[in-house]
């Protein structure tokens, strides 16, 4: 497997780097920037400056325009900065014209999400899917790790040793991404064996934002202890715990979370994993209430769900962490907002959240408040689904 960029042995410093298209509200790029913070502090570094430029579209030479260049380039010179981190997935040419400028090295959002779940990956699974996905992203930007042969141009007998040791590189990663397919196909079917021989059971899916609380609400559920902390990406494998809510057992599976921008060579390689949202009878669509962007979230999730066909699957949308929630209202005379905290259960059930997203519940799975009504309504969905699928069990009811 591909080692992981940052260790916490080797605590780094990074710079943050984000362009500002053209109508995008500021308010936007600044969530961006702070997951993106989120997402590095997650894999080791420390942040020291964020950067963004306003521009109508990418340089196609530099992401980023020479003046930014330049001053990002005095900043890490200056402040003996590790890493210089961009919040979107850069070409081979515009990373290989960044490192040859900034003489560091340079990640894309793709490249840190990617290390992230080369340290998260646990389980002999879970690490041949992030190789995969790692080999995937390298092959088209193998030629920025030869610049060396640049400052050898046209020299007899060193441009003919030089491509051929790229090409040979090339064919190595294609044939171990070869492997690596036959080797995840094989696991894919013993993993769909497991899944159909599960018996007469409701298959229920926790889905979500990453870090939204999926994996404390399985441990509420299920009274065991999958692996929860506050940070990006905790779960990697998707765990499947037996669930029994009065009468009635069904198994319920925490899958990895999803995110803005997820790099489509971890869609490819953790299939296996997205098919148990393929395959289950209903969703529990899990959103983080107390986030200031939970609607963009919702809608990422939705938009991932429907690009895995999973979209017309009976989903109980659960507002999680309204503890934590905080409701902003703008003063009609005065420009600073007037912040009410801590809605309670009933005043939430009033909002437009509750109106047009039925079904759907509110609870703190942290502070357990509300936990018997979201059992209930999932219950209630469970048991309906239970009844039309296995006709023959309904002596349960």
């Amino acid at each position: 497997m591909i080692e992981p960029l940052l260790t916490v042995q080797e605590k780094e410093t990074a710079v943050l780097v984000g362009v500002h298209i053209k109508g995008q509200p500021d308010e936007v790029i600044e969530d961006y920037l702070k997951e993106l913070e989120f997402l590095t502090e997650t894999a080791g570094a420390t942040v020291v400056k964020r950067f963004v430029q306003r521009l109508d579209k990418p340089n196609p030479k530099t992401f980023i325009g020479t003046g930014k260049v330049n001053e990002i380039k005095q900043f890490v010179e200056d402040n003996e900065v590790n890493l210089v981190i961009f919040d979107d997935e850069l070409s081979a040419s515009q990373l290989r014209n960044l490192e040859r400028e900034f003489n560091r090295r340079i990640l894309d959002r793709t490249n840190l999400i990617l290390d992230i779940f080369a340290q998260r990956a646990k389980t002999a699974y879970a690490k041949t899917q992030v190789e995969l996905a790692q080999y995937q992203y390298l092959l088209p930007r193998l030629t920025r790790m030869w610049t060396h042969l640049e400052r050898q141009r046209g020299g007899i007998g060193m441009r003919g040793p030089g491509e051929t040791e790229i090409e040979t590189d090339r064919r190595i990663i294609r044939e171990k991404i070869s492997k690596l397919k036959k080797e995840l196909e094989g696991i894919d079917k013993q993993m769909f064996t497991q899944r159909k021989s599960r018996g007469a059971l409701v298959r229920v899916a926790l889905v979500g934002y990453t870090n939204v609380g999926k994996s404390t609400i399985m441990n509420m559920l299920s009274k065991s202890d999958v692996f929860a902390e506050n940070k990006l990406f905790a779960t990697l494998d998707t765990t499947v715990r037996k669930v029994v809510i009065e009468n009635l057992p069904f198994l319920l599976s925490d899958t990895v979370g999803f995110i803005r921008k997820l790099p489509h060579q971890l869609v490819e390689s953790f299939k296996s994993t997205l098919d148990e949202v393929r395959e289950a009878d209903m969703l529990v669509h899990v959103v983080d209430i107390s986030h200031p962007n939970f609607e963009e979230q919702l809608h990422v999730v939705s938009q991932t769900l429907h690009e895995l066909v999973a979209d017309e699957k009976p989903t109980l949308l659960v507002f999680n962490k309204i503890d934590a929630y905080q409701w902003v209202e703008k003063n009609e005379f005065d420009a600073m907002p007037v912040t009410k905290e801590n809605y309670s259960l009933e005043d939430l059930k009033r909002t437009w959240m509750a109106k047009s997203n039925a079904p759907c519940v509110f609870l703190s799975a942290k502070e357990r408040v509300n936990i018997e009504g979201f059992k209930e309504t999932l219950y209630k969905m469970a048991s309906d689904i239970h009844r039309v699928r296995y006709p023959s069990n309904n002596f349960l009811y």
